[in-house]
């Protein structure tokens, strides 16, 4: 059985570029928030949220280094706040605490109810690891628990815990979480489905169009004309060939034609 897709979605894709996240089409989602790389190469992450959602971005640019964490937020309905976290393997794990400690510190007020997701490369199967004990203890003044109790990384025989939600302690024993195994990644997805949680929708109805006006067309063709596409024929294999140039042709296209919401 397929899952539901979940209202909000938070992405950590680490062979992405700005331009590539921003034509990212998911159906029914639009990109509320987003970190992109800004000196190093690769990384970028993001969350998307449902159309019949109301929400608002929140940037976190200030509080954010590079590969130590890459951090952006959404505020869902005034009262929910989904924050997403990155940190790569070799990144200073100091800088993280700190940066988060920041940014919770920002957002910790009465009634608004937090969550944290992401990969944080921290292995939360191994009870002894000492990082997870200090992070544990910064989330629990602030009231945040982890939720994710399987492994969400397999690689070469062995697993780890290192994507991890964390959500308020008045959820306790009120959720439900399960993996989502992907078949595209070394990572596999957590859904998370709390109980009780209200969320406000949009007062009026919307819809996602693109629009395909002269001068988008224009965009589109003058793109294509620019691709190089000596790698794509250059190859042997008839199906490799399609993927990339079936890959390439999207890419411009989601580009010059970009999804856009229109109230009804």
């Amino acid at each position: 059985m397929v899952p539901k897709l979940p209202h909000v979605l938070c992405l950590t894709e680490h062979h992405s570029v700005e331009q590539e996240i921003e034509t990212l089409s998911i159906d029914h989602c639009i990109l509320g928030a987003k970190f992109c790389r800004q000196s190093l190469k690769h990384g970028g992450t993001g969350i998307f949220v449902h159309e019949s959602l109301a929400f608002t971005n929140i940037d976190l640019q200030e509080s954010c280094m590079e590969q130590d964490i890459e951090a952006f937020a959404v505020k869902i309905n005034l009262l929910t706040t989904v924050i997403c976290i990155y940190r790569s393997p070799t990144g200073n794990f100091s800088q993280l605490i700190k940066g988060i400690d920041t940014i919770l510190n920002q957002f910790s007020k009465p009634n608004i109810k937090i969550i944290v997701s992401g990969d944080i490369n921290v292995d939360y199967l191994d009870e002894t690891c000492y990082k997870k004990k200090q992070l544990d203890a910064l989330l629990a003044t602030y009231n945040l628990i982890s939720t994710v109790r399987f492994p969400t990384r397999s690689l070469n025989g062995s697993s780890s815990t290192i994507d991890n939600i964390f959500i308020d302690i008045y959820h306790k024993g009120k959720y439900t979480i399960y993996p989502l195994i992907n078949g595209l990644s070394d990572h596999d997805g957590q859904i998370i489905q709390l109980e009780n949680m209200s969320v406000q929708t949009q007062l009026s109805e919307t819809r996602i169009i693109r629009n395909f006006n002269r001068h988008c067309i224009h965009d589109f063709k003058t793109k294509l004309s620019y691709e190089i596409w000596d790698t794509i024929f250059g190859e042997n294999d008839v199906d490799k060939i399609f993927d990339n140039f079936h890959n390439t042709f999207l890419r411009t296209f989601f580009s010059s034609f970009p999804k856009k919401k229109i109230q009804l």
